[in-house]
């Protein structure tokens, strides 16, 4: 079963799924995170494509930056209701359904980019795609789940800024610092 078509749970505090045991997909201990990575993604301004909503967290940083527009990728359908319900009150943001590369045709290119996917099953085709959704001067950053700067991607110019922290125990991020990626084109 893909992700996609795995029930989520919503909280307050967090998203997950449980599959004979709890898994969480996104946590509000990211706030900071999240905001970093929207403050880079928005700092050339212009046109910000955001793929992976999550809880809203960077989507709602993203707003408070003076941005021209806000595309949003998302796949799963539970996230792409509370996506929408949250941009009702948005006129310049657009949420596009479905997997982020069967859709990069219709993207177009963008000043700012945040990716942040969960179980994505097109990771491999994120590096080689960053010219196609990133105009030239972009920036993009993305969620990494590294212990230290690792450039799991293989992408030629990434600087990292670290963060500590400390996460509660998750099923997917346990290290007390954080590496947020910066990438531009």
């Amino acid at each position: 079963m893909e992700f996609k078509e795995v029930p989520l749970t919503f909280t307050n505090n967090e998203i997950y799924f449980d599959n004979n045991s709890k898994f969480e997909v996104m946590m509000d201990w990211e706030d900071n995170l999240m905001s970093a990575s929207a403050a880079y993604a928005c700092s050339k301004g212009g046109d910000i494509l955001e793929i992976g909503f999550g809880m809203g967290i960077s989507a709602t940083y993203i707003q408070q930056r003076n941005i021209r527009s806000h595309t949003i990728c998302e796949c799963h359908p539970d996230v792409i209701k509370k996506a929408k319900e949250w941009a009702k009150d948005k006129p310049n943001v657009t949420i596009v359904e479905g997997d982020w590369y069967q859709n990069i045709s219709k993207l177009g290119q963008f000043d700012g980019l945040f990716f942040d996917t969960y179980n994505d099953p097109n990771l491999m085709y994120f590096s080689s795609s960053l010219p196609q959704l990133v105009k030239k001067g972009g920036v993009a950053t993305w969620w990494n789940s590294r212990e230290k700067a690792a450039n799991a991607y293989r992408i030629d110019n990434v600087e990292y800024q670290e963060f500590k922290i400390n996460p509660p125990k998750n099923s997917y991020f346990n290290h007390k610092s954080y590496f947020l990626p910066k990438w531009q084109h």
